[in-house]
Parts: structure tokens; sequence; C-alpha cells
């Protein structure tokens, strides 16, 4: 069964029109005759949403229970067991219920996909992985719910829903996105003018670059070489030289005429190993290209311009930056040179010729290279075999009486030497074998016939053929020997650059089968994968029913072994196909390198998915096992302690003093307001985990809530000193929660802190931020344990088991976080621990 097509409606922020649009294109689509459901869609009351599913089939929602509350979900099997032509699935980055069956619901329209139906979904940019830092840092909001980059990527169509922020803004103001409570709230803070553009301009780009890649694989499959200047595209040329930061910093300057140009530094590596880049040099540029916000890149080829060529048309570069060739004037006229071939072949891409100090200063080549034999040479050694011992046996004739017969020869024997030396084996032998018939006839009597009467001279010619061919077969061999040498060191740069996106952390499947079409100039790269239980012969190599595509790059993907040109079995069940050209038994070595590494790869993206799977069975988990520890006995006690003082008061056999009266029912009164404390953390830290904690985020002054604070740890108020300014700045805070955080971190200091100390609480201005310091005199903990201790069910150093199940600092940094502050601890100066609590100052704050 045909996978089904992903299409992914992508926006800037909510309210933009995602689900409008989707539900918009499912109606055409029902229209058009087609069979469309309804998967799950979210309305969040909107009317004019809810209009548009009106008439719609929509699929029931899974009812699932979480910590004693009802959530509904996407009904996987039952929409695979519909089978409509279409689902509409709304909120792509969406995180299931935990124990559901996916983490994702992302992973749930896998499954329906897979089941060969077509889905319509959609996502906001906040939501990609690769932008949730860059999110954060624009509004100051984390986002939790994220999904990979690939699997957006990977949708068959993307359509951007773009809404300037001035209409965005409208419409909120109308009320069309949030209720009337929230507007103005998030009017001023996360959907300001300035975040809105800052959002809308990542949108755009992520498109772009999608935009990129359609292109890119549409030209592939064309056979479209021309340049289209879509976007500005700025390749410079490195040979590892002194000369490439010069090149790199004038090309970075040139890109950066262009808004969003991109700029890419390719070095080619001669196939025979000849290229003479200092490693050195290259890895140093690299860095300078990577910090200027550029891309390395490396290919393999013979001919240096074409291979430049191919790599710029092959990214559809605009503009194409060269080094002023260093070689000295005397080389440039005896060939052109690769910027002028280069600029020769160039076509639509402008090439910039970049002069700089090294120009004609001369190349040195290192001295391995030179035994190497090129076609040049090879061709000159046969000229001087075929024209030049003839002619020395012209030059000599004059003399055959005035020298001798082994003079003659070892002339002769000089000239087969250099064409050994020059041309290698055949020309050599050629030109011994050529040499003694010329000396057998112009230089041994009789002269003029192939006939030699003296045995003396026979042995000589004989003696002479096998130097001859001995030195050429030597000369021959070292060649080779280089040559192979070369290869090799070609092929250890290649791999070498490899193990370097690795050791960087890119090494996902993607990247390196980018890498690898560009190394070799391929058309497409593909990894395939074999279908379990298809019932096909493990050698069916030509049916696309067997093999399933996990990555591809390029131009159309090979959907089988055989529709490759080279193909590389990984295992039993993975292989790499490849088109573009057979390559050769070195090359291919290095393919295997390559596809070992994608083999890794891809189980390592395996295995961390499957981690992300378990991850929150496991947590839930122990958080349940630590629940059942811990709370069995902080229930039970506050529990019995409150019912044996209102059993003990309803008791008619003892008649209780009013002292006893009064000190019961304070008993009672500490007992259930202790259990109240320990309902409401158990209560908040499950809405914390859940995503679902309500915040209220205000103007809050220090001054009033501290000293509220104070007075709700009762009987233990009078061992808390606070010293708060009047002057301090409002802070942006959910007061009821930060009172609550407050109370939590000094009654922690207290439990720890020594019967006559006390704990001091300050707030201190520090520029677009309030510290609060709660300080004790008690222990302290260890530096390494500082993060530990935030931990759930967590009592560092604490064996008593009567005083709490270990919620309040996690709580209490959970908290803090919701509202946009952090909690940290230090050591007190002369011993003790110091929690400081940072919260934002409203007029700065952001709010939602």
């Amino acid at each position: 069964m045909p996978r089904g097509r992903l299409r992914v409606y992508l926006g800037a922020a909510p309210g933009v029109g995602k689900t409008f649009a989707m539900l918009g294109e499912g109606r055409r689509a029902k229209e058009r005759g087609r069979d469309v459901v309804v998967g799950f869609v979210e309305t969040h009351g909107r009317r004019h949403t809810e209009e548009l599913l009106e008439g719609m089939e929509v699929i029931p929602r899974r009812t699932m229970v979480h910590r004693g509350a009802s959530f509904t979900e996407l009904d996987v099997d039952a929409v695979i067991d519909r089978a409509p032509k279409v689902a509409l699935i709304d909120e792509l980055a969406h995180t299931n219920v935990p124990g559901s069956r996916n983490v994702k619901r992302w992973q749930d329209i896998e499954e329906i996909l897979d089941a060969g139906i077509n889905v319509i979904s959609t996502v906001n940019v906040q939501h990609l992985e690769s932008l949730n830092d860059v999110v954060q840092q624009i509004t100051g909001v984390p986002q939790r719910e994220t999904l990979p980059d690939e699997v957006v990527r990977r949708a068959d169509q993307i359509e951007l829903v773009d809404m300037s922020p001035e209409a965005l803004r409208r419409r909120m103001a109308h009320g069309n996105i949030y209720a009337p409570e929230k507007v103005d709230a998030a009017l001023s803070n996360y959907f300001r003018v300035g975040n809105l553009t800052a959002l809308r301009e990542l949108a755009l780009l992520w498109a772009a670059g999608k935009v990129d890649e359609q292109l890119d694989r549409y030209r592939a499959d064309h056979g479209i070489a021309t340049t289209w200047e879509a976007r500005e595209r700025v390749v410079v040329a490195l040979t590892g030289g002194p000369e490439g930061d010069t090149l790199v910093r004038r090309a970075a300057r040139i890109a950066a005429r262009t808004m969003g140009a991109d700029l890419l530094a390719v070095h080619v590596t001669r196939a025979d190993g000849l290229s003479g880049g200092d490693p050195a040099n290259l890895s140093h540029q690299r860095t300078l290209v990577e910090s200027l916000g550029g891309t390395y890149h490396q290919v393999v080829g013979d001919d240096i311009p074409r291979a430049l060529l191919d790599f710029a048309r092959g990214v559809n570069a605009t503009q194409l930056v060269l080094g002023a060739s260093r070689r000295g004037r005397f080389a440039q006229i005896l060939s052109r040179g690769v910027g002028v071939e280069t600029t020769a072949l160039s076509g639509s891409i402008d090439v910039h010729m970049i002069t700089h100090d090294e120009a004609k200063k001369g190349r040195r080549r290192p001295a391995r290279n030179r035994a190497a034999l090129t076609r040049t040479r090879r061709l000159t050694g046969w000229t001087v075999a075929v024209a030049g011992v003839p002619a020395l046996a012209a030059a000599l004739i004059p003399f055959r009486n005035d020298l001798s017969l082994p003079s003659e020869i070892l002339l002769f024997l000089v000239i087969t030497v250099g064409v050994a030396l020059i041309g290698g084996m055949w020309p050599a032998i050629t030109a011994a074998v050529g040499g003694s018939l010329l000396l057998n006839f112009f230089f041994t009597p009789p002269v003029g016939e192939f006939t030699i009467s003296d045995p003396e001279n026979l042995f000589a010619l004989i003696v002479f053929v096998l130097v001859a061919a001995a030195v050429s077969t030597i000369v021959d061999l070292a060649a080779r020997r280089t040559r192979e040498a070369a290869r090799a060191s070609a092929d250890a740069e290649v791999l070498s650059t490899l193990a370097g996106h690795v050791l960087r952390g890119e090494a996902a499947v993607s990247t390196l089968l980018t890498r690898l079409r560009e190394t070799f100039a391929l058309t497409s790269v593909t990894l395939l994968e074999r279908l379990p239980d298809t019932g096909k012969a493990p050698d069916d190599q030509t049916d696309p029913a067997a093999w399933r595509v996990v990555a591809t790059t390029g131009g159309t993907p090979c959907t089988t072994p055989y529709d490759g040109d080279t193909d590389v079995v990984i295992d039993e069940d993975l292989v790499l196909a490849a088109r573009g050209g057979l390559l050769n038994a070195s090359d291919r070595r290095v393919l295997e390198a390559f596809a070992a590494e994608i083999a890794v790869a891809l189980r390592q993206q395996r295995l961390e998915e499957q981690a992300d799977r378990a991850k929150p069975l496991a947590e839930a988990d122990r958080m349940r096992t630590a629940l059942l520890a811990a709370v069995s006995h902080d229930l039970r006690t506050p529990l019995a302690s409150a019912k044996a003082a209102v059993e003990s008061l309803r008791s008619d056999e003892i008649d209780w003093s009013p002292e006893d009266h009064r000190e019961l029912l304070a008993t009672a009164d500490e007992s259930l307001a202790r259990l109240d404390r320990l309902v409401a953390n158990l209560l908040d830290m499950s809405r914390l985990q859940a995503g679902v904690l309500g915040l209220a985020l205000q103007a809050v002054a220090l001054e009033e809530v501290v000293p509220r604070s104070i007075d709700d740890l009762g009987p233990l108020r009078e061992r808390v000193e606070g010293d708060i300014s009047i002057e301090l700045p409002e802070i942006a805070a959910d007061p009821a929660l930060l009172e609550r955080v407050l109370v939590n971190l000094m009654a922690n200091a207290i439990r720890y802190s020594p019967p006559e100390a006390k704990v001091l609480i300050t707030a201190s201005w520090h520029g677009d931020h309030v510290e609060i310091r709660v300080i004790d005199r008690g222990p302290g903990i260890p530096p390494d344990a500082h993060d530990r201790v935030f931990l759930p069910f967590q009592r560092l150093g604490d064996r008593d088991n009567h005083t709490g199940v270990g919620l309040g600092l996690a709580l209490s940094r959970g908290l803090t976080e919701a509202m946009g502050g952090t909690l940290v601890p230090d050591e007190t100066p002369g011993g003790g621990l110091t929690m400081i609590l940072a919260l934002p100052i409203f007029s700065r704050a952001v709010t939602l």
C-alpha cells in the first residue's frame, strides 16, 4: 500500500489561521468528492473555526484518565479503521497524555500515513526544535512542546499561513483568538509587534529553506544545470593556501550585501591526491567560515574548474569567489590556470577574482607527488621515445668512427632512462627496443644490416635492453605506488572530514547523505530499508513494495537498490543507493565508510526516539513509586492526629478543661493544615508536570507579599527576619504562587537551621530583575548536589520520614520557572545555604 501524503500549514504564532485554512481545504476537498474526516481539531472556542466544522464527519476522540483527570486524544485506530482518503489532524507538535501509545502526535500521524491515508496538519514555528531557543530568547516564554524539524521537512507540501503583526493584533483585539479577559495581557506581552515581527521572519526564513530543497530537487529531476537566481548564494573556493582567510572574509562581505544570502566554502580534493592543500590552513579556514555563518564543503574531482562549477551549480550558486593565481608568469603561459578556466566555463555564475598577498609568488608542491605520472608526462615520454631515439641516432652517425660501441650504448641508455623517468615503463621499453635496433643497424658491424658479427657486441646490446627494461619497470612501479599513496591520502582527507562532522554532532542521517552527495557530485543518495513481513525474497532488488525510503537527498530518490547506479549493502535490511554515475573501487571504499556511519546514525536516532518514548513512562513510574513510598506515611500521620483530636473532643467519658479543649482543637487544626499543604503541593506538582498550571502574572510589591508569607508560617514566624526595602520596583509574578514559594523556602530553611539561629530574607534590585534571598545557617549542601535537591521526593541528607515528602524545593523551582524566574542555591558565607529567587521587573516582564 502506498504511503499517504502529508500536508502541513505552518504559522508564525497562534491565531494566524492555520486551523481555519486546514478546515477550509478539507471542505473544498469534500466538495470535490473526496472522502474527508476530522481526526482531531482544537477550535479553542473560536466561532469562525467552529462554523467550518459543521457538516464535517468527526472521528470520536479517545478518552484517557491520567492522575484522576480525563483527557481526550486522537484515536489513531479509529482513523485507520475508518480509512478515509484525507484526515484533518490539528497540532502536529502536541504531546500526548502519558500512557498513550506514542509520546507525540506526529508519531500518531506517521502510523496513519503508513496506512495510506493522506493527512493535513498544522504547526507553529516556535514548536520546531531548531528554533526553540531562538523563540524563547525573543518572547521569553519556553516552549515545552517541540518536534524535530525533519518531521516537517519530510512533508510533501508545506503552506505558510502568513499574517502581518498588525492584522494579528486586530484579530486579537476583536476577541477572535483569546477570551476577552486575556486579550490585554496578551497584546502587551507575547503579541507585541516586535515579537510577532521576529516570529514572522523566522517562519518565512524556515519556509524559504524548504522551498530551496524543493527547487534543488526539481532542478535535479529535470536535469537543469543552469543557475536560477532565486536566492543569492556565494561560493568561495579554498585551496588550503594562506590566502584563504582573505577570500573567506571577502566572500562574507559580498554575501552580507544581500539580506538572507548564503555563504558556502568548498575545497576540491583531487582524485589523485594532488590537491596541495595544507590541512592546518583548511581547518582554520573552516572554523572561520562557520563563525561567519557559512558552511564548509569538500568534493572530489580530477578537473578542479569543472568540480568547482559542478558544486556551484548543484547548490544553485549565483557568485563564485576565487583567489588570484599563486603561480608564476612562466607557469601561467604554459596553462591558463584554474581561475581563467573556471571563468570561461562559468556561464551565468558571476566569478570574482580576488587579489591577495600570495598572488604570483608561486606554489610549492609536496616532493612526494613529483613522481606521479600524469597524462602529460606519459605523452611526453612517448614523444621522446618515438622522436628522440631516432634523433640521437642521427646525431651520432657522423661520429660513429670516433666513438666505440660501448659509448654509443651508454648514450642510448641515458635517453632510455630519461624516457623511463618521464613516461614510465612502456615508452622506455619502446625506446630500448628501438635503440637496440638502431644500434644494430647503424653502429654494429656489419653496418647497414640487422646482423651482428662480434658476439661481444650482441652481449652488450642484450644487457642494454635488460637494463633499460629493469629501470623502466622500477620507475613505473614507483609511479604506481605514488599514485596509490596519493589516492589513499585523498580518501583519508575525505574520511577525516566525515569524522569531523561526527565529532561536531552533525551525524544526522540527512546531513551525512547530503555530505556524501556533495563529495562525489552525485545526483541523489537514498537510504533504503527492507520492509518486514512483505513476503519478498531476500534477494529481491527490483520491487518497490519491498523497500521503504528512510532518508534521501538530491533529485528523484531510488525506490529500490536496482534503481541506483551504485549501491552499498549495509546489512540484510539496509541499502544505500546512489545515482549520478558509477564509482571506482577506491571511491566505493569511501562510500562504504559513509554507509557504515549512516547506519550507525540511523540506529542512534531510533534509539533516541525509543528512549524519548520510554522516558515519560519511566518518569511516571518513578513518580508513582516515590509517591506511594513517601505519601503513605505523610498522609496517614496528619489524618491520624486530626482524627484522634476530634474523637477525643467528641468523647463523653472525659471532661476536658478549656485549656485541653483548645489544645486538641489546635492539634486538629495544625494536622489538617499540614494535610492541606501536602495535598496542595501534590496537586500543583501534577499540574506543573502536565503543563496546565494556571498563572495570573501581575505587578507585585515585595513589601506586601513577604510579610504575608512570613505570617503564613504560623508559630515558626518568630524564627524569620525580613529586610525588604520599599524602594524596590514591582515584579511580575502570581501573588498566590509567589507566597507559596516563599513559604516553602522559609520553612525548609527553618527546618535545617540551628534552633538559636534565625532565617533572614532580603531583596535587591539587579538590572531587569529583583533577587530575593532566603538565608539560613544550617549545614548547607555540597556544590555537586545543588541541582539534586530540586528533584521531587528528594530530602538530601534527611533520614526523617516525618518531615514531608520532599516536594517543597521541587515545587518551588517549578512555580518560579512558570512565572519566568529562576531559583538557584548558593553557599552562605560562614556556613549555611542561601536560596536565590530571581523574578523579572514588571515593566519588562513577558506575561501571557
